[in-house]
């Protein structure tokens, strides 16, 4: 074989054979996503994260891609799904759905990124040092739902009657309980209000507190902020839609789906944020340099066929107020 061709022949033999590791183009970041209940449970949390990282140039499946890990409400498994991503050394970990999991990432690692949302006060529970200089390797958005909680009860004030005792149901293992039924109880002496408090950690629990309220003569009902409440926001309305209950609950979600109304930060604007955090700290931003955001938007959603339902006129005051009215 002349020289010539012999240089032909290993040309084409090479053109034809795949490209080494080396050769290939670098590999994209790896960024993982633990939620606290399942995937389908959190399609809007997911799309708007996925919404802020397209805005930070991170698109999934292309200039990133999102390893998903779901406790499905089983926080015993958090250690072991937290320890897989930290195994493959992800370039960050997003918490979705409530405090536990954020606190579980803090203790799986101290190295990776960790972007959380969260529903209270980050520093209390030891997420971040302060606010605006988280430190560490944690940072993230806080929806400060608790604070929220006077605010709420003196929006269901103005649907029911006065003298109408306003039943308040709160998780007692939800770290920011004691700080909400504070605020509530000084709002309710604030306007002449009567309430009664009913505690409710699980399923069984929800419906004894149920029987309660009606046993109690409560005619209205205010769900305190709760990642739990959140995961069981059907059972929960479909009690109260039963009842006939008006109730007023935490967010947007509790009301698009059957809830009469809801007053809260903006959780899809939260996980917009979140997004945009990671798109920062993948291009180089420290976590501990990124401050703890808080809410700026806050949505008032009526929701006006389960006000048809349960039997309640909405007046065109609050009507007026809304920033969204379903019918």
């Amino acid at each position: 074989m002349r020289r010539r061709d012999f240089i032909r022949l290993l040309g084409s033999i090479a053109a034809s054979q795949p490209l080494t590791a080396g050769a290939q183009q670098s590999a994209v970041p790896v960024i993982g996503l633990i939620g606290s209940s399942s995937s389908d449970k959190s399609v809007h949390m997911t799309r708007a994260l996925r919404a802020g990282l397209t805005e930070s140039g991170f698109i999934d499946g292309k200039d990133l891609t999102i390893e998903y890990r779901w406790a499905h409400d089983n926080y015993d498994s958090l250690p072991a799904l937290l320890a897989d991503l930290v195994k493959r050394q992800v370039a960050g970990i997003v918490t979705v759905g409530a405090e536990p999991l954020a606190l579980a990432a803090k203790a799986a690692t101290n190295k990776i990124p960790i972007v959380f949302v969260i529903d209270g006060d980050p520093v209390s529970i030891g997420l971040v040092e302060s606010i605006n200089r988280p430190g560490g390797n944690v940072t993230g958005m806080s929806l400060m739902s608790s604070t929220l909680e006077a605010k709420r009860l003196e929006l269901l004030s103005e649907l029911i009657p006065k003298g109408t005792k306003i039943a308040i149901l709160v998780n007692p293992d939800y770290p920011d309980t004691d700080f909400q039924l504070g605020s509530v109880e000084t709002a309710a002496s604030n306007i002449g209000q009567k309430i009664h408090v009913l505690n409710a950690r699980d399923e069984d629990e929800l419906n004894t507190a149920f029987t309660t309220i009606v046993e109690q003569r409560a005619g209205a009902l205010l769900v305190a902020a709760d990642p739990f409440f959140s995961r069981s926001h059907d059972q929960i309305i479909a009690l109260a839609n039963r009842f006939k209950l008006p109730a007023i609950y935490g967010s947007r979600e509790f009301a698009v789906t059957g809830g009469l109304i809801s007053y809260g930060a903006s959780v899809a604007t939260a996980y917009h944020g979140a997004g945009i955090y990671v798109g920062k700290i993948l291009k180089g931003v420290k976590p501990a340099d990124l401050p703890v955001q808080l809410p700026t938007k806050f949505e008032l959603v009526i929701n006006l066929k389960a006000a048809k339902a349960i039997g309640i006129e909405i007046t065109p005051t609050l009507l007026s107020r809304a920033d969204e009215i379903i019918e």
